[in-house]
Formats: structure tokens, C-alpha cells, sequence
């Protein structure tokens, strides 16, 4: 495996609106420190590509925070994940074989997901390998997951499709299957399918996840990998952080 053909983005771009705090989502401190770096002290000592940052809210904030150990793009509107990941595209096209995709307010990440998702995708030749996170409900700390993405099996275990919170009907809601949005791709595979993203969603947004669905329509299998829950919970609101504050110190 050629490590240097892997490349990380990170997405970091978004508002802490609902944190009740003036930053950027990802410089919002947590446990002394911003949510960020707790991701990227666990990941650094992978041994890829320098990692990309995509930045937009407060960008210069969090650019001279992080420093120059990463490369650096800017969303300049905010319209959605497949948006984001795709502001990357000139700077690593002809770089990477494989994209990981990770989220700067999900400090729990470890290097070795990453690992496991990137041996699967490039041992098995797969267009994408994504983490799922199977829950026993969406109770105390695991109300964190609530708004997460749903993903949904076929009988034999076949992913279909996932679905975003804000779309899913109430049947969906209840799966207890969810999606993180660690994925690691193809790289080839997918540039040509962010091209293809549509807006047509409750969010007016380009979802990252519609790659998947445009997976299963050409018959292409989705690989996954289980993680542990703790590991994939992030922060979009003030209460979500404190669940993340009480985990921090166990």
C-alpha cells in the first residue's frame, strides 16, 4: 500500500451557532483544548499524505491555531459535505489513489479506524468502505446520535442506502443502524460521482452520503466496518459537548 497515494480531508468549515459560542465550530474548547485537535493528535503519526483542512467559518482563526503542518481549502459557501469534500479536488486529483474523509468536531477518531478503513478499501480494490455504529438505543450519552444518518440493510446485510435524519421516514428513524461519515473511497470514483450531486434533499444541500446512493444504483457494494460508538460521537450543540466533556474524563 502506497502511503503517500492516501489522503485525509478533514471538513472543518462549519459555525459553533449552536454551542452558543462565537467560534469556529472546531476551535470550540474541549477538555482545555479545541475539539479539533483531539482529532488530529490521534491521527498524526499515520503515515499519509499531508492532511487537508477544509476551512470557511473563522478560517484565519483556525488556520493560525492549527498551524502548517496541514494544507489548507477554503468552502467559501456552505453547501453541504459532497461541497466541501469537493473543494479539495484541484489540490489532490492527481495525488491520492484513496480519500479518507473525517470531521473536525468528532474527537474521538482513532487511528486505527483509519487504518482498518483504508487495508479494506485498497486490499479489497472496494470504491468505498465506511464505519456504521450499531446501537442498543438512543438513550443517555447515545442521545448524541440521534440526528445522525440512518443506514439501511437489505435481509441479507446488503447496504442499500443511507439515509439523513432530516429525510428518513419514521420507520427509518427507528434503525439503530447509524452513519458516522467515515469513509474511506477511490479516488477516481470519487471525483466523477461528486459531479453528479443534486440538491434535491430537505436541506438544500449536496450530500457527501448521495455517493452512496449512486453507488447502489450502478450495483456497486458498499463495504463497512463496526466501530464503537464512543468513538464516533461529535458536538453540534452545547448539551452534545458536555456529553462529550463527561466521556473525555472516563
Amino acid at each position: 500500500m502506497a502511503v503517500e497515494k492516501i489522503q485525509i480531508i478533514i471538513l472543518a468549515a462549519g459555525k459553533g451557532t449552536r454551542m452558543n459560542n462565537d467560534l469556529p465550530k472546531v476551535l470550540v474548547p474541549l477538555a482545555g483544548q479545541p475539539i479539533i485537535k483531539h482529532l488530529l493528535d490521534r491521527i498524526k503519526d499515520l503515515e499519509f499524505g499531508k492532511p487537508y483542512i477544509v476551512v470557511g467559518h473563522g478560517k484565519e482563526a483556525v488556520i493560525k491555531e492549527l498551524g502548517g503542518n496541514y494544507n489548507y481549502v477554503e468552502q467559501k459557501e456552505q453547501l453541504g459535505t459532497g461541497h466541501a469534500v469537493n473543494a479539495v479536488k484541484h489540490g489532490v486529483k492527481n495525488e491520492a489513489s484513496s480519500i479518507v474523509v473525517l470531521y473536525g468536531d468528532q474527537p474521538f477518531t482513532t487511528a486505527d479506524t483509519i487504518n482498518k478503513l483504508v487495508e479494506k478499501q485498497v486490499g479489497m480494490n472496494k470504491k468505498i468502505v465506511m464505519a456504521t455504529v450499531e446501537l442498543e438505543d438512543f438513550q443517555d450519552w447515545r442521545s448524541n446520535f440521534v440526528g445522525f444518518s440512518r443506514v439501511i440493510r437489505d435481509k441479507n446485510r446488503k447496504i442499500l442506502k443511507t439515509v439523513e435524519y432530516n429525510d428518513a421516514t419514521e420507520e427509518e428513524k427507528g434503525v439503530k443502524e447509524v452513519n458516522p461519515c467515515y469513509f474511506c473511497f477511490d479516488a477516481q470514483f470519487l471525483w466523477q460521482e461528486l459531479e453528479k450531486l443534486k440538491t434535491d434533499n430537505t436541506q438544500g444541500e449536496y450530500y457527501l452520503t448521495d455517493v452512496l446512493k449512486s453507488a447502489v444504483e450502478q450495483g456497486i457494494d458498499i463495504e463497512s466496518i463496526q466501530i464503537d460508538p464512543r468513538e464516533a460521537l461529535g458536538a453540534n450543540s452545547k448539551e452534545e459537548l458536555e456529553i462529550l466533556e463527561k466521556l473525555m474524563v472516563k
